[in-house]
Protein backbone atom coordinates (compact mmCIF):
# COMPACT_ATOMS: atom_id res chain seq x y z
CA UNK A 1 0.00 0.00 0.00
CA UNK A 2 2.65 2.12 0.89
CA UNK A 3 3.90 2.06 -2.92
CA UNK A 4 1.01 3.27 -4.21
CA UNK A 5 1.48 6.32 -2.93
CA UNK A 6 2.58 9.54 -4.60
CA UNK A 7 6.47 9.65 -4.07
CA UNK A 8 5.94 13.09 -2.20
CA UNK A 9 3.50 10.89 -0.05
CA UNK A 10 5.91 8.37 0.68
CA UNK A 11 9.20 10.86 1.44
CA UNK A 12 6.56 12.61 3.90
CA UNK A 13 5.65 9.03 5.71
CA UNK A 14 9.36 8.06 5.98
CA UNK A 15 10.46 11.27 7.14
CA UNK A 16 7.31 10.73 10.01
CA UNK A 17 8.70 7.41 10.74
CA UNK A 18 11.97 8.46 11.31
CA UNK A 19 11.00 11.54 13.19
CA UNK A 20 8.95 8.99 15.50
CA UNK A 21 11.86 6.59 16.32
CA UNK A 22 15.16 9.32 16.57
CA UNK A 23 13.13 12.01 18.00
CA UNK A 24 10.04 11.24 19.69
CA UNK A 25 12.14 7.51 20.95
CA UNK A 26 8.62 5.65 20.32
CA UNK A 27 9.37 1.97 20.32
CA UNK A 28 9.70 0.03 16.84
CA UNK A 29 6.01 -1.43 17.55
CA UNK A 30 4.75 1.91 18.16
CA UNK A 31 6.40 3.32 14.94
CA UNK A 32 4.81 0.23 12.96
CA UNK A 33 1.87 0.91 13.83
CA UNK A 34 1.10 4.91 13.70
CA UNK A 35 3.23 4.57 10.19
CA UNK A 36 0.60 1.56 9.18
CA UNK A 37 -2.38 4.36 10.08
CA UNK A 38 -1.23 6.72 7.97
CA UNK A 39 -0.39 5.24 5.33
CA UNK A 40 -4.26 3.76 5.50
CA UNK A 41 -5.13 7.68 5.90
CA UNK A 42 -3.32 8.64 2.51
CA UNK A 43 -4.10 5.93 0.37
CA UNK A 44 -7.88 6.54 1.30
CA UNK A 45 -7.21 10.08 0.91
CA UNK A 46 -5.52 8.97 -2.47
CA UNK A 47 -8.79 6.91 -3.39
CA UNK A 48 -10.89 10.16 -2.72
CA UNK A 49 -8.77 12.86 -5.17
CA UNK A 50 -6.11 14.29 -2.88
CA UNK A 51 -2.96 14.30 -5.32
CA UNK A 52 -0.90 16.22 -3.08
CA UNK A 53 -0.28 16.41 0.93
CA UNK A 54 -1.67 19.55 1.09
CA UNK A 55 -4.50 18.80 0.18
CA UNK A 56 -5.72 16.70 3.06
CA UNK A 57 -8.41 18.14 4.89
CA UNK A 58 -10.80 17.48 8.02
CA UNK A 59 -13.65 15.88 6.11
CA UNK A 60 -10.80 12.83 4.56
CA UNK A 61 -10.18 12.45 8.00
CA UNK A 62 -13.31 12.24 9.42
CA UNK A 63 -14.58 9.52 6.51
CA UNK A 64 -11.54 7.46 6.56
CA UNK A 65 -12.31 6.65 10.32
CA UNK A 66 -16.37 6.53 9.57
CA UNK A 67 -15.02 3.84 6.45
CA UNK A 68 -13.17 2.04 9.42
CA UNK A 69 -16.01 1.48 11.68
CA UNK A 70 -18.27 0.07 9.25
CA UNK A 71 -15.43 -2.25 8.57
CA UNK A 72 -15.71 -3.44 12.12
CA UNK A 73 -12.42 -1.68 13.62
CA UNK A 74 -12.70 -1.69 17.36
CA UNK A 75 -13.13 1.03 19.35
CA UNK A 76 -9.67 1.19 20.90
CA UNK A 77 -8.37 0.80 16.96
CA UNK A 78 -10.35 3.75 16.29
CA UNK A 79 -9.09 5.65 18.65
CA UNK A 80 -5.56 4.87 18.56
CA UNK A 81 -5.71 5.95 14.48
CA UNK A 82 -7.62 9.08 15.26
CA UNK A 83 -4.26 9.45 17.24
CA UNK A 84 -2.22 8.59 14.81
CA UNK A 85 -3.61 11.03 12.30
CA UNK A 86 -3.47 13.71 14.72
CA UNK A 87 0.09 13.30 15.40
CA UNK A 88 0.84 13.26 11.87
CA UNK A 89 -1.17 16.03 11.47
CA UNK A 90 0.89 18.43 13.88
CA UNK A 91 3.81 16.83 12.37
CA UNK A 92 3.43 17.61 8.74
CA UNK A 93 2.01 21.51 9.87
CA UNK A 94 5.18 22.26 11.94
CA UNK A 95 7.40 21.46 8.93
CA UNK A 96 5.60 22.82 6.55
CA UNK A 97 3.81 20.38 4.62
CA UNK A 98 0.43 21.47 5.63
CA UNK A 99 -1.28 24.54 5.75
CA UNK A 100 -2.79 23.96 8.91
CA UNK A 101 -3.02 21.38 11.04
CA UNK A 102 -5.89 19.85 9.81
CA UNK A 103 -6.49 16.71 12.19
CA UNK A 104 -6.33 19.00 15.47
CA UNK A 105 -10.10 19.42 15.38
CA UNK A 106 -10.57 15.67 14.99
CA UNK A 107 -12.89 13.86 17.44
CA UNK A 108 -12.19 10.00 18.26
CA UNK A 109 -14.49 7.69 19.94
CA UNK A 110 -13.65 7.36 23.35
CA UNK A 111 -12.29 3.60 24.01
CA UNK A 112 -14.38 1.40 25.96
CA UNK A 113 -12.56 0.21 29.24
CA UNK A 114 -12.95 -3.09 30.72
CA UNK A 115 -12.09 -3.49 34.43
CA UNK A 116 -9.10 -5.36 34.81
CA UNK A 117 -8.85 -8.80 35.83
CA UNK A 118 -7.19 -9.31 38.71
CA UNK A 119 -5.92 -12.55 40.88
CA UNK A 120 -6.46 -12.38 45.03
CA UNK A 121 -3.33 -12.05 46.77
CA UNK A 122 -2.96 -15.87 47.64
CA UNK A 123 -3.82 -16.78 44.09
CA UNK A 124 -1.15 -14.66 42.77
CA UNK A 125 1.51 -15.86 45.60
CA UNK A 126 0.92 -19.45 44.19
CA UNK A 127 1.52 -19.00 40.65
CA UNK A 128 4.69 -16.83 41.61
CA UNK A 129 5.90 -20.21 43.78
CA UNK A 130 4.13 -22.73 41.53
CA UNK A 131 7.79 -23.26 38.79
CA UNK A 132 9.33 -26.38 41.09
CA UNK A 133 5.49 -27.95 41.45
CA UNK A 134 4.31 -31.01 39.83
CA UNK A 135 2.67 -30.08 36.39
CA UNK A 136 0.97 -32.56 33.85
CA UNK A 137 1.82 -30.81 30.70
CA UNK A 138 5.41 -30.44 30.90
CA UNK A 139 6.99 -32.81 28.84
CA UNK A 140 9.02 -35.28 30.52
CA UNK A 141 13.02 -34.95 29.48
CA UNK A 142 15.48 -38.08 29.46
CA UNK A 143 16.53 -39.13 32.95
CA UNK A 144 18.63 -41.68 33.90
CA UNK A 145 17.48 -42.85 36.87
CA UNK A 146 13.96 -43.33 34.24
CA UNK A 147 12.13 -41.00 36.92
CA UNK A 148 10.74 -37.69 35.83
CA UNK A 149 13.07 -34.49 35.95
CA UNK A 150 12.07 -31.49 37.57
CA UNK A 151 8.60 -30.45 36.58
CA UNK A 152 7.64 -26.69 35.92
CA UNK A 153 9.30 -25.38 33.22
CA UNK A 154 6.50 -24.20 30.58
CA UNK A 155 9.19 -23.26 27.42
CA UNK A 156 10.61 -26.87 28.18
CA UNK A 157 9.48 -26.96 24.15
CA UNK A 158 12.73 -25.09 23.41
CA UNK A 159 14.86 -28.38 24.00
CA UNK A 160 17.86 -26.85 24.90
CA UNK A 161 18.35 -30.10 28.21
CA UNK A 162 17.56 -32.70 25.09
CA UNK A 163 20.37 -30.63 22.28
CA UNK A 164 22.99 -30.98 25.45
CA UNK A 165 22.24 -34.41 25.36
CA UNK A 166 21.81 -35.35 21.91
CA UNK A 167 25.26 -33.25 21.19
CA UNK A 168 26.94 -35.66 23.32
CA UNK A 169 25.87 -38.39 21.91
CA UNK A 170 26.96 -37.44 18.26
CA UNK A 171 30.08 -36.64 19.92
CA UNK A 172 30.84 -39.66 21.75
CA UNK A 173 32.20 -37.62 24.96
CA UNK A 174 29.52 -38.64 27.22
CA UNK A 175 27.63 -41.62 28.79
CA UNK A 176 23.84 -41.61 29.03
CA UNK A 177 24.41 -40.73 32.71
CA UNK A 178 26.21 -37.59 31.75
CA UNK A 179 23.90 -36.78 29.03
CA UNK A 180 21.06 -37.21 31.55
CA UNK A 181 22.95 -34.76 34.18
CA UNK A 182 23.16 -32.27 31.70
CA UNK A 183 19.50 -32.03 31.11
CA UNK A 184 18.85 -32.70 34.65
CA UNK A 185 20.80 -29.44 35.05
CA UNK A 186 19.70 -27.25 32.46
CA UNK A 187 16.05 -27.97 33.73
CA UNK A 188 16.40 -26.97 37.03
CA UNK A 189 17.91 -23.50 35.69
CA UNK A 190 14.92 -22.93 33.58
CA UNK A 191 12.98 -23.51 37.00
CA UNK A 192 15.16 -21.02 38.53
CA UNK A 193 14.75 -18.27 35.28
CA UNK A 194 11.04 -19.19 35.12
CA UNK A 195 10.78 -18.28 39.60
CA UNK A 196 12.97 -15.51 39.46
CA UNK A 197 10.23 -14.00 35.81
CA UNK A 198 7.35 -14.39 37.82
CA UNK A 199 8.60 -12.86 41.21
CA UNK A 200 10.13 -10.13 39.09
CA UNK A 201 6.89 -9.12 37.18
CA UNK A 202 4.06 -9.75 40.31
CA UNK A 203 7.35 -8.01 43.11
CA UNK A 204 7.31 -5.06 40.52
CA UNK A 205 4.19 -4.70 38.16
CA UNK A 206 6.87 -4.24 35.15
CA UNK A 207 5.43 -4.76 31.99
CA UNK A 208 6.34 -7.94 30.28
CA UNK A 209 8.61 -6.27 27.77
CA UNK A 210 10.68 -4.15 30.18
CA UNK A 211 10.92 -7.72 31.94
CA UNK A 212 12.35 -9.03 29.17
CA UNK A 213 14.76 -6.17 28.37
CA UNK A 214 16.49 -6.16 31.76
CA UNK A 215 20.42 -6.57 31.76
CA UNK A 216 21.84 -8.00 34.72
CA UNK A 217 23.46 -4.44 35.42
CA UNK A 218 20.12 -2.98 35.89
CA UNK A 219 19.67 -4.73 39.40
CA UNK A 220 20.91 -2.88 41.99
CA UNK A 221 21.08 -5.70 44.60
CA UNK A 222 21.89 -3.29 47.27
CA UNK A 223 18.83 -1.12 47.09
CA UNK A 224 16.64 -4.00 45.86
CA UNK A 225 15.84 -1.94 43.16
CA UNK A 226 15.64 -2.65 39.13
CA UNK A 227 16.34 0.21 36.53
CA UNK A 228 13.55 -0.24 34.03
CA UNK A 229 13.13 1.81 30.34
CA UNK A 230 9.34 1.70 29.85
CA UNK A 231 7.84 3.63 26.54
CA UNK A 232 9.71 6.07 25.18
CA UNK A 233 12.64 5.37 26.38
CA UNK A 234 12.03 6.62 29.57
CA UNK A 235 13.91 5.72 32.75
CA UNK A 236 12.50 4.55 36.10
CA UNK A 237 13.82 2.86 39.67
CA UNK A 238 11.40 0.13 40.76
CA UNK A 239 11.73 -1.57 43.53
CA UNK A 240 11.10 -4.91 44.72
CA UNK A 241 10.82 -7.56 47.71
CA UNK A 242 12.70 -9.80 49.35
CA UNK A 243 11.13 -12.81 47.52
CA UNK A 244 12.51 -11.68 44.28
CA UNK A 245 15.40 -10.75 46.01
CA UNK A 246 16.07 -14.28 46.76
CA UNK A 247 14.69 -15.87 43.30
CA UNK A 248 17.39 -13.40 41.46
CA UNK A 249 19.92 -14.23 43.52
CA UNK A 250 19.22 -18.10 42.98
CA UNK A 251 18.92 -17.64 39.03
CA UNK A 252 22.41 -15.23 39.05
CA UNK A 253 23.99 -17.82 41.08
CA UNK A 254 23.20 -21.30 39.89
CA UNK A 255 20.53 -20.73 36.91
CA UNK A 256 22.31 -18.49 34.45
CA UNK A 257 25.56 -19.81 34.35
CA UNK A 258 24.12 -22.99 32.94
CA UNK A 259 21.82 -21.58 30.24
CA UNK A 260 25.01 -18.92 29.68
CA UNK A 261 26.75 -19.07 25.94
CA UNK A 262 27.89 -16.45 23.40
CA UNK A 263 24.44 -15.25 22.44
CA UNK A 264 23.40 -14.38 26.20
CA UNK A 265 25.62 -10.94 26.67
CA UNK A 266 24.00 -9.03 29.47
CA UNK A 267 20.45 -10.13 29.31
CA UNK A 268 19.18 -10.92 32.91
CA UNK A 269 16.64 -13.63 31.35
CA UNK A 270 17.43 -15.90 29.24
CA UNK A 271 15.61 -18.25 27.06
CA UNK A 272 16.54 -22.00 27.42
CA UNK A 273 18.55 -21.69 24.14
CA UNK A 274 20.86 -18.61 25.86
CA UNK A 275 19.45 -16.04 23.78
CA UNK A 276 17.52 -13.11 25.90
CA UNK A 277 14.23 -14.33 27.01
CA UNK A 278 11.39 -13.60 24.49
CA UNK A 279 8.39 -12.24 25.40
CA UNK A 280 6.30 -14.67 23.61
CA UNK A 281 7.61 -17.23 25.59
CA UNK A 282 7.10 -15.22 28.78
CA UNK A 283 3.80 -15.26 28.01
CA UNK A 284 3.63 -18.76 27.75
CA UNK A 285 5.53 -19.56 31.17
CA UNK A 286 2.82 -17.30 33.12
CA UNK A 287 -0.05 -19.08 31.51
CA UNK A 288 1.89 -22.49 31.89
CA UNK A 289 1.62 -21.68 35.35
CA UNK A 290 -1.35 -20.59 35.97
CA UNK A 291 -2.99 -23.38 34.32
CA UNK A 292 -0.81 -26.06 35.99
CA UNK A 293 -1.52 -24.19 38.97
CA UNK A 294 -5.54 -24.16 38.78
CA UNK A 295 -5.73 -21.07 38.59
CA UNK A 296 -7.32 -18.50 36.28
CA UNK A 297 -6.31 -17.59 32.72
CA UNK A 298 -4.15 -14.93 33.69
CA UNK A 299 -1.37 -13.28 31.54
CA UNK A 300 1.76 -11.41 32.72
CA UNK A 301 -0.41 -7.71 31.99
CA UNK A 302 -2.69 -9.29 34.42
CA UNK A 303 0.43 -9.88 36.93
CA UNK A 304 0.75 -6.32 36.43
CA UNK A 305 -2.96 -5.14 37.26
CA UNK A 306 -2.88 -7.62 40.57
CA UNK A 307 -0.10 -5.78 41.65
CA UNK A 308 -0.89 -2.14 41.01
CA UNK A 309 -4.48 -3.62 42.74
CA UNK A 310 -2.66 -4.93 45.78
CA UNK A 311 -0.07 -2.12 46.13
CA UNK A 312 -4.23 0.36 46.46
CA UNK A 313 -5.47 -1.97 48.50
CA UNK A 314 -2.33 -2.11 50.81
CA UNK A 315 -2.69 1.83 51.04
CA UNK A 316 -0.30 2.50 48.62
CA UNK A 317 -0.58 6.05 47.34
CA UNK A 318 -1.79 6.56 43.76
CA UNK A 319 0.89 9.01 42.27
CA UNK A 320 3.29 6.66 43.90
CA UNK A 321 1.99 3.58 41.57
CA UNK A 322 1.48 6.13 38.97
CA UNK A 323 5.36 6.06 39.65
CA UNK A 324 6.23 2.58 40.24
CA UNK A 325 3.96 1.38 36.80
CA UNK A 326 5.80 4.21 34.39
CA UNK A 327 2.33 5.71 33.47
CA UNK A 328 2.88 8.96 31.76
CA UNK A 329 -0.89 10.18 33.49
CA UNK A 330 -2.57 9.64 36.11
CA UNK A 331 -5.71 8.10 34.61
CA UNK A 332 -4.12 5.36 33.45
CA UNK A 333 -3.35 4.33 37.03
CA UNK A 334 -7.11 5.51 38.40
CA UNK A 335 -8.69 2.63 36.94
CA UNK A 336 -7.05 0.50 39.21
CA UNK A 337 -8.85 2.23 41.86
CA UNK A 338 -12.50 1.22 40.58
CA UNK A 339 -11.14 -2.53 40.66
CA UNK A 340 -10.59 -1.60 44.57
CA UNK A 341 -13.69 -0.30 44.89
CA UNK A 342 -15.40 -2.93 43.05
CA UNK A 343 -14.10 -5.54 45.62
CA UNK A 344 -15.09 -3.12 48.57
CA UNK A 345 -18.42 -2.86 47.24
CA UNK A 346 -18.44 -6.78 46.67
CA UNK A 347 -17.30 -6.94 50.16
CA UNK A 348 -20.18 -4.96 51.76
CA UNK A 349 -22.86 -6.58 49.76
CA UNK A 350 -21.73 -10.02 50.95
CA UNK A 351 -21.02 -8.47 54.70
CA UNK A 352 -23.51 -5.96 55.44
CA UNK A 353 -26.91 -6.62 57.01
CA UNK A 354 -28.69 -3.78 55.03
CA UNK A 355 -26.57 -4.09 51.61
Amino acid sequence: MHEALPAAMREAVDDFAGHLAGVRNRSAHTVRAYVGDVVSLLDHARRMGCAELAELDLTMLRSWLAKQRTTGAARTSLARRAASARAFSAWAHRGGLLPTDVAGALASPRAHRDLPSVLRADQAAALVEAPGRSSPDTPAAPNAGGGAPPAGPVDALEPAAVDAVDRNAAAGTADEADGAGMADEAAEAVLLRDRALLELLYGTGVRISEACGLDVADVDHARRVVRVFGKGGRERAVPYGVPAQRALDEWLRHGRPTLAGPRSRDALLLGARGGRLNPTTARRIVGGYAEAAGLPPVSPHGLRHSAATHLLEGGADLRAVQELLGHSSLASTQIYTHVSVERLRAAYRQAHPRA
